[in-house]
């Protein structure tokens, strides 16, 4: 299962590129962001049970592969971490709050809609996280 949820987040990252139109080079390292980011997301979900802790690893491990890939590739991370990131959006419980309140359920789109805003954080916050550890990191070595 993992493996077949891997090649469709690799798919699901590569897919979005081609329609922004990034250079062709690059393309197969913006899918292996997102099988990346997947593969934290799932290992994290079986150890914590939380959608939320495993969305934060998952972006966190994306934007480390990304900020590690500019480098290499002398282009700016958010060619690699925007496109990595899509396959943890919790599109499903975005679309799940929108249904609820047109049926007329106020109590479960609340409650969705906390969820949906809980894993949006636990994903900025990632993407923020490792960005400030990585610019840290780089401002040491860059001192000494």
């Amino acid at each position: 299962m993992l493996l077949k949820m891997t090649i469709l987040s690799f798919l699901g990252s590569v897919f979005p590129v081609i329609l922004f139109n990034i250079d062709r080079k690059k393309i197969i390292w913006t899918g292996i962001g997102g099988a990346l980011g997947w593969i934290a997301y799932s290992i994290t979900l079986d150890y914590s049970g939380s959608t939320v802790i495993g969305s934060f690893f998952g972006a966190f491990a994306v934007n480390i592969y990304s900020e590690v890939m500019a480098r290499i590739k002398k282009t700016p991370a958010s060619m690699f971490y925007v496109p990595g990131i899509f396959p943890l959006v919790p599109g499903i419980t975005a679309y799940s709050t929108i249904n609820y309140i047109v049926q007329g359920n106020f109590n479960e789109a609340l409650r969705k809609a906390a969820f949906t805003l809980a894993i949006g954080g636990a994903i900025a916050f990632g993407i923020m996280l490792s960005s400030t550890i990585f610019k840290f990191i780089n401002q040491i070595k860059k001192n000494y």
